[in-house]
């Protein structure tokens, strides 16, 4: 039997993470208990477990992020970096980055939480319904929201008075709302937009008195009904008023719709947006009543507005081209729009590529000047709709030798494997073992 062992008090960090990695893969690998009742107890254990992991893990984000580590690597955002390069759902990367951030700021949360007596669904609660309170306000909705915690009132009813948490602060405190009910929202407007599964789009947020009178006054008169005919309610009116100003209330706005010229003239192919997003082609006709439409004329293997080598920056046209194409910057990861990026000639134009609209994309000025000071860092790849998509390789991969190291963000250590305890210390004290089963047949 192979045997992992470290001495807990001698043992470092990146030693304690190498031995959880273990330990898990091991979990991993085997079969649950037959027993129920076994499997109860372990649950429960091993979920108590995990929660004290992700304490750990929200200490190492934390220095991460602060340390602004990962746009070294060519990530825009910590956030970006735990989605596309640890694979986590946006919402779990934004809510582990939340705790990351506030950990330090809610000293009770994190001594419960790192003593195993708070989970961490409570603690990310907790550091949601806290983000944009002030360092005044968070101490006092803390302690609110734990004491809802040892009544034991469920996540979700704590994450609710936690969306209005300033009024619950204002009515144990005896303050009241101040004048103008300022003090139920936010210092600063802020507004978020989740997309739904069928490509529409949720939005919440909260404007302050400034930027609610321009609401007001803008949205205000677009929203009445338009006439004895209209059953739309308040809400439904102010999203129609909302989407009419985005359309037509500023010069830059524009959409665009990429479809068939037979879905035009009463085809049934679907036309698309620029993110692959599918538009009916009822529902393309419709907009195409209202819009500038303009063709782009394709030539061999539908690939359009060939330069070659007598020009060398893009034309107004090929841009055009490569924003309906490219919705954001061509680095897998990066979240800059296409309309704000540079053109980059895929193959570098000094090493002879040509400005043809098949060996262009679109990068956002960092990554531009990245690929061009480091070059063999990038991995370029062309999906079937002609679109380039660069991928920056791991550190791994750009070690000399190519030799494949542990996980990039781990230093190169090894775990010491001593075959019995130190003599000083009783045999089995303080130690974590892990039994493998023996290798080979």
């Amino acid at each position: 039997m192979n045997e992992v062992a470290v001495d807990l008090d001698a043992a470092s960090t990146v030693e304690l993470v190498n031995a959880a990695s273990v330990i898990a893969a091991e979990l991993a690998r085997r079969n649950a208990p037959e027993s129920a009742a076994v499997c109860v107890e372990l649950t429960e254990t091993l979920a108590a477990a995990v929660d004290m992991h992700e304490a750990a893990l929200a200490g190492l984000i934390g220095v991460v992020d602060n340390g602004r580590e990962v746009q070294r690597w060519g990530f825009p955002s910590t956030r970006s970096w735990l989605r596309n390069r640890l694979g986590m759902r946006d919402a779990r990367a934004k809510e582990r980055l939340a705790l990351a951030r506030q950990r330090s700021r809610l000293t009770q949360v994190t001594e419960r939480w790192v003593a195993g007596s708070l989970s961490y669904g409570y603690a990310a609660t907790i550091a949601g319904a806290v983000a944009r309170l002030d360092d005044d306000d968070c101490p006092v909705a803390e302690e609110i929201l734990l004491g809802m915690v040892d009544q034991n009132f469920s996540a979700g009813k704590v994450a609710s008075f936690g969306r209005r948490i300033r009024d619950v602060i204002a009515e144990r405190d005896d303050t009241g709302p101040a004048p103008g009910d300022a003090r139920r929202g936010y210092e600063r407007s802020w507004i978020d937009s989740t997309r739904s599964l069928d490509g529409g789009r949720y939005i919440k947020g909260w404007l302050n008195t400034e930027d609610a009178a321009i609401w007001d006054g803008t949205l205000g008169p677009l929203a009445k009904p338009a006439g004895t005919d209209d059953h739309r309610d308040l809400s439904e009116r102010t999203a129609a008023a909302l989407a009419s100003v985005l359309s037509g209330g500023h010069r830059a706005t524009k959409i665009t719709v990429i479809c068939d010229l037979d879905t035009l003239t009463g085809g049934t192919i679907p036309a698309r947006l620029p993110d692959g997003t599918p538009i009916p082609a009822e529902q393309a006709r419709r907009i195409a009543l209202s819009a500038g439409v303009s063709t782009l004329l394709l030539g061999s293997g539908g690939l359009p507005l060939y330069l070659g080598r007598t020009e060398r920056f893009a034309s107004p046209a090929q841009r055009r081209v490569l924003e309906a194409l490219n919705p954001t910057c061509a680095v897998q990861g990066c979240e800059v729009p296409g309309t704000l990026c540079e053109v980059d000639h895929v193959n570098g134009w000094a090493l002879g590529s040509p400005t043809d609209i098949d060996q262009l994309t679109l990068t956002c000025g960092w990554h531009n000047r990245f690929k061009a000071t480091s070059p063999h860092q990038i991995h370029i790849t062309r999906t079937a709709d002609g679109r380039h998509t660069y991928r920056l390789r791991s550190r791994a991969s750009r070690l000399p030798g190519g030799r494949p190291p542990d996980p990039w963000w781990v230093e190169p250590k090894t775990i010491t494997t001593p075959t019995r305890p130190p003599p000083h210390r009783p045999p089995g004290h303080d130690l974590v073992k892990v039994d493998h089963p023996p290798s080979g047949p």
